[in-house]
């Protein structure tokens, strides 16, 4: 009778390690959508020292260099405790827009698209802007 919970357990090993080797099938509560199409998923942990488990699943299987939208990013690291919402997704985006239509039109005014030089002088220069401060436009001197 001494050995009977010493068999005990290496039974309860032995079936954890069986159990570890099994395919594991994660069910979390689906959080939402982005508009690349990757759906982000959620289980809340039962401990509360435990961070929650976060994932997103991309349209593509297989595919990681799929792009994620900086919010929903954020809320997967933990930085962030609730998900984006439609509106707050669908402003960012709208910015985002915004910002390339800009930079096509400010590379449209320059004339052509101006060469990243090496070095210290790494910003582009644009004839309409002083480049020391106070010194006025680099075409004034």
């Amino acid at each position: 009778m001494a050995n009977e919970p010493t068999r005990r357990v290496w039974m309860i090993a032995f079936q954890n390690f069986v159990n570890s080797l099994k395919p594991r099938k994660l069910s979390g509560t689906l959080k939402g959508k982005d508009y690349f199409g990757n759906k982000y998923y959620e289980i809340i942990s039962d401990t509360g020292r435990q961070r929650n488990s976060r994932w997103y699943d991309p349209p593509v299987k297989d595919d990681i260099a799929q792009e994620i939208p900086p919010e929903w990013e954020a809320w997967l690291r933990g930085r962030r405790r609730e998900p984006p919402s439609e509106q707050e997704i669908l402003k960012n985006l709208e910015i985002m827009r915004m910002k390339k239509k800009n930079a096509i039109a400010v590379e449209a005014k320059a004339g052509k698209k101006t060469p990243m030089q090496k070095g210290m002088e790494t910003f582009p220069e644009y004839v309409e802007y002083e480049r020391v401060p106070g010194a006025g436009p680099k075409g004034s001197r």
